[in-house]
């Protein structure tokens, strides 16, 4: 190998051009969460909430299906290619958002969410990059920087929604999907001169076929990975409940009333709160916790304020107060803040370091399929019961708990 394709050493500004990536990835997905509402009204008459419901399980499930794919591709050829890829994607889909707005095109939003899932999938790529370019002791900083980023992507994507309905609350314009397509080009810029390669190749896989069914069972069937994958799927499930019925639950439907009464901008502003507690309580208190205060102690801590947090929503739907509201908002948050990076760090600590993007991946998919469920179940518990999805979130959240816990004293880091 000669000088000039000897991978570099990944650096700071390496590590900042992942950070933009995950933000640019999860912009996306904030910018839709508190806009569904909006297009239930102006896109379709769809009064039953399938085809919403549709349109937001079709981001999670393609990365479900994309996140081991991109994750074993980066595996054979590399972290950066496949990150440029996703980033690629992005210009392109979060493009044809907003054409798609323009034109009042369910088809054109739901091809936009689609291939803007299949982009966004290169998460687990961008923690195995992470996972390559630190050391065990300062694998949680990193992955605390990854969360950083998803606070950032949902404190910007409300406030460009808040930008959409700037003129008329009642008709979203395209600027959100041509601002993040910019932006996804300018991260693909930043990532073609200034992101290295992170994995050396001696260290890459000869991968045969992406959707291997037996790196999967492999991953499920390690001691150490197993309780890990339970842990984030009941965990995640849980709080993609609290995450996908908020809006109705302070703004309400055409067939549905609420205690709160949001009109859409004081909806695009709560989301907005959601995401600058997430990337205040990740930048700031996790990362300097982490290395100082073990992954599963974090990540217990986190499960157990969610739990709080939860029981806390359930009675401010009750009391219609929302002080109290935005008090448990930032107990749930913070909960989350805590506990997601810490579970990551762990999985990628017990994962092979040759196969990490693989297994971070699987992981990313377990993710997904825990939001694609918790979706589905939590929007029909919301319309029997204002408070069924809170009851259940807290009940599943003290099982995940639990698991947590289970999960990190269950195994110990890779042994080659």
């Amino acid at each position: 190998m000669t000088a000039a394709t000897e991978p570099q050493s990944p650096n700071r500004g390496s590590l900042l051009v992942i950070f933009v990536t995950v933000f640019i990835d999860l912009l996306g997905f904030a910018i839709v969460l508190p806009l569904l509402p909006v297009y239930a009204q102006w896109f379709s008459t769809d009064h039953s909430g399938w085809q919403l419901g549709l349109l937001m399980a079709s981001f999670s499930l393609m990365q479900f299906l994309f996140a081991p794919v991109w994750g074993r591709l980066s595996d054979r050829i590399g972290r950066r290619p496949v990150l440029m890829i996703g980033l690629a994607g992005s210009v392109v889909f979060y493009f044809l958002f907003g054409i798609a707005t323009v034109q009042r095109s369910m088809a054109l939003l739901f091809l936009s969410r689609i291939g803007a899932g299949i982009a966004g999938a290169t998460i687990s790529t961008a923690q195995a990059y992470i996972a390559d370019s630190t050391s065990l002791e300062q694998r949680p900083k990193g992955m605390a920087l990854i969360g950083m980023a998803f606070g950032l992507g949902f404190t910007l994507g409300p406030l460009l929604g808040y930008l959409a309905v700037w003129g008329n609350p009642q008709q979203p314009g395209p600027a959100p999907g041509y601002v993040a397509s910019a932006l996804s080009a300018g991260a693909l810029v930043l990532a073609f001169f200034l992101l290295p390669e992170s994995l050396d190749r001696s260290r890459r896989q000869t991968v045969r076929h992406f959707f291997d069914a037996a790196a999967l069972r492999q991953a499920i069937e390690t001691a150490s990975i197993r309780p890990l994958l339970i842990s984030i799927f009941v965990c995640v499930f849980s709080f993609a409940n609290f995450e996908t019925t908020l809006s109705l639950l302070i703004k309400g439907g055409d067939d549905m009333t609420t205690p709160f009464h949001f009109d859409f901008r004081q909806v695009f502003l709560t989301y907005a709160f959601i995401g600058f507690m997430l990337a205040l309580v990740q930048g700031m208190i996790v990362r300097r916790l982490a290395g100082r205060v073990p992954e599963g102690m974090l990540a217990g801590i986190g499960a157990g304020a969610q739990v709080v947090g939860f029981v806390l929503v359930l009675l401010a739907v009750r009391g219609a107060s929302t002080g109290l509201l935005f008090a448990a908002l930032a107990v749930v948050v913070a909960g989350f803040g805590m506990m997601s990076p810490s579970l990551n760090s762990l999985l990628s600590r017990r994962s092979d370091p040759a196969r990490q993007g693989g297994i971070l991946g699987v992981g990313q998919s377990v993710n997904s399929m825990a939001r694609i469920l918790g979706s589905g179940i939590g929007l029909p518990m919301l319309k029997a019961s204002w408070s069924l999805p809170y009851v259940t979130a807290a009940g599943l959240m003290l099982l995940g708990l639990l698991l947590v816990l289970w999960a990190s004293r269950r195994g110990t880091d890779y042994a080659a």
